[in-house]
């Protein structure tokens, strides 16, 4: 079984959000949906920028750094992988409470808490995974996000972004900052040793 729909947005973080949204909606032809100028106002330490642009099928999310007190996470992103790249990719799955659970028998581990809103068409559910790599810094590591969006008849609700989602989201990884956690998402222990892929026509 396939747990993973489809594509639901990614995540680039950017040093400059004005420039880099003028190319996905002025050349690629993007709808601007969502402009977060700061998702934690009242951080005096740091915070992002969070602007969404739909795309009919999928989205895109784009993030930079507001550096006060200290760097924020995002900057640091920026500054170990490059401007627009690629923090997160969110993937539309299927049964996003089962699938948890499956991730769980394999030792896989999430960031946090299942985050869930109601978008307006319904309760979406979104759970952040810890990052694919060790990194000292965990502000520094790309994972996965998965998603769960509601559906209204036959259609799935649109892609959404709200500023309560954007400071959750901040928060887990500041929290994993400061608690220095340096777990991974993937246990590749528990992969045979003898494990091959096996080759399946295509759906």
């Amino acid at each position: 079984m396939s747990w993973l729909k489809k594509v639901d947005h990614v995540t680039y973080a950017v040093k400059d959000i004005k420039k880099w949204a003028w190319y996905h909606l002025e050349v690629e032809g993007g709808r601007l949906i969502n402009r977060i100028d700061d998702v934690m106002p009242d951080n005096p330490d740091s915070s992002m920028k969070l602007w969404c642009i739909d795309y009919g099928d999928f989205g895109v999310a784009l993030v930079e750094g507001i550096d006060r007190r200290k760097e924020s996470q995002v900057t640091a992103f920026v500054r170990k992988h490059g401007d627009h790249s690629v923090q997160h990719v969110a993937y539309d799955t299927e049964g996003l409470d089962v699938f948890l659970k499956r991730l769980s028998e394999f030792n896989c581990h999430p960031r946090g808490e299942t985050l869930v809103r109601n978008d307006g068409f319904g309760l979406v559910k979104q759970v952040f995974g810890k990052g694919y790599e060790h990194e000292e810094d965990p502000a520094q590591a790309s994972f996965p996000e998965y998603v769960e969006r509601p559906r209204r008849g036959n259609h799935e609700a649109e892609i959404s972004f709200s500023q309560k989602f954007g400071e959750s989201f901040y928060k887990q990884i500041e929290n994993a900052r400061e608690s220095k956690d340096r777990e991974t998402l993937i246990d590749f222990s528990r992969m045979p040793r003898d494990w091959e892929p096996v080759l399946q026509e295509k759906r």
